[in-house]
């Protein structure tokens, strides 16, 4: 991430210590390192969330393409398995249409 070396660390550690003394050095260097946690933390979920979107949006193409060359000619295994990725897909996309659209959600469920 950065490129720092030991001896910019051993500057570092000498110019916090002048500056913040004994005392207070352990406290900075812990606060520092909760806001660093916290900081790879949010980065770490973001990516992770950001991943899953693609993927997401990668499988409803691949889905979509299978429609169009059409499925007739597939045979029935992979019609199935075709059908278990639609049920995936909308399975994980309940969640955001439940928090967009709850009327139209528990209305669809009712007439299955």
């Amino acid at each position: 991430m950065f490129d720092i070396g030991f001896w910019e660390l051993i500057l570092i550690s000498v110019v916090g210590l002048v500056v913040l003394g004994p005392e207070r050095l352990p406290v900075a260097i812990r606060s520092v390192s909760r806001w660093v946690g916290a900081a790879r933390n949010m980065a770490n979920s973001v990516k992770d969330e950001l991943s899953q979107e693609l993927k997401i949006q990668e499988l409803q193409e691949n889905l979509k393409k299978a429609e169009q060359m059409g499925m007739k000619d597939l045979s029935p295994e992979l019609r199935e398995s075709v059908e278990e990725l639609k049920q995936a897909a909308s399975d994980v996309q309940r969640p955001y249409a439940e928090k967009s659209e709850p009327t139209s959600t528990t209305t669809s469920q009712k007439q299955e």
